[in-house]
């Protein structure tokens, strides 16, 4: 890739990563777009320690948290970090189970721009009804080991590209009547695994290659995709504070109605 190419992709990846959107689509768009394969697993690695330094730098304060309540589980104790960090864990082992599956017997398969733009509507749809019907009552603290494992089982959906992870997780935790903000924060929590597990298995897949070098833009990625998501991230807590989910829905419907037309009635190949 070139120099420009990775500064674009970089910063889609670091915008579109937290918000309701879906990166993973923006990336296979992007690259469709500029007429380039995929960006490469050293890349990948880059773009995913750039999104994950954001979410800590961001919710230092929870990641501090959840160090301590592990360690108080060493010694018997529990406690608020503990708490937190159990509800994390029990969110995440849907998706590991489902995510290994959906590596081994599909792999980029679903892949596609028509998935995408169907993705993008449907699920654009299930964010506004989320939104527009449930209460608005419960913090994090406020919940329950199950409420955690159906947010995470919503977030196995999120392994189909278009339908977004933290779109369908935060679509999950507003259905369960958790605030807007708390949806947000409980979501980039849960990220903070799955980014670490897709990074160790990219990492995995690039010293399989042997190709351990890497190049000077490597850096570059990094700092782009870590920069952009640590402005995305505040941007949209500071609107959900005061507002609703809207401008994420009438994007979606507006990018999901223009990749329909362009499926159906212009040339892309399937």
């Amino acid at each position: 890739m070139t120099f420009a190419q990775i500064v674009i992709l970089s910063l889609v990846q670091g915008v579109t990563e937290f918000l309701p959107i879906s990166s993973h689509a923006h990336l296979i768009l992007t690259r469709y777009l500029l007429g380039l394969p995929e960006g490469g697993i050293a890349f990948d690695v880059a773009v995913h320690v750039g999104t994950l330094g954001a979410v800590v730098v961001y919710y230092w304060r929870d990641m501090w948290l959840m160090a301590a309540g592990m360690l108080r589980l060493v010694t018997g104790r529990g406690g608020p970090g503990a708490r937190l960090f159990g509800l994390i864990v029990v969110a995440t082992i849907p998706v590991v189970i489902a995510g290994y599956l959906v590596t081994v017997y599909l792999g980029e398969a679903l892949n596609t721009v028509p998935v995408i733009a169907w993705t993008t509507l449907i699920f654009a749809v299930a964010l506004y009804a989320a939104d527009r019907m449930c209460m608005t009552l419960r913090r994090i603290e406020h919940m329950s080991v199950w409420q955690a494992l159906a947010v995470g089982v919503a977030q196995v959906i999120a392994l189909v590209p278009g339908v977004s992870r933290s779109g369908i997780t935060m679509t999950a935790a507003r259905v369960l009547g958790f605030e807007r903000t708390e949806t947000v924060r409980f979501s980039l929590l849960m990220s903070v695994p799955a980014i670490i597990g897709a990074g160790v298995l990219d990492g995995i897949d690039l010293y399989k290659s042997g190709n351990l070098r890497l190049e000077s833009n490597i850096g570059i990625a990094i700092g782009l995709s870590f920069i952009s998501a640590l402005i995305a991230i505040p941007l949209m807590i500071g609107w959900l504070r005061r507002a609703t989910f809207m401008p994420f829905v009438v994007y979606r419907v507006l990018l999901g109605a223009g990749l329909v037309a362009w499926v159906y009635w212009g040339y892309v190949p399937t």
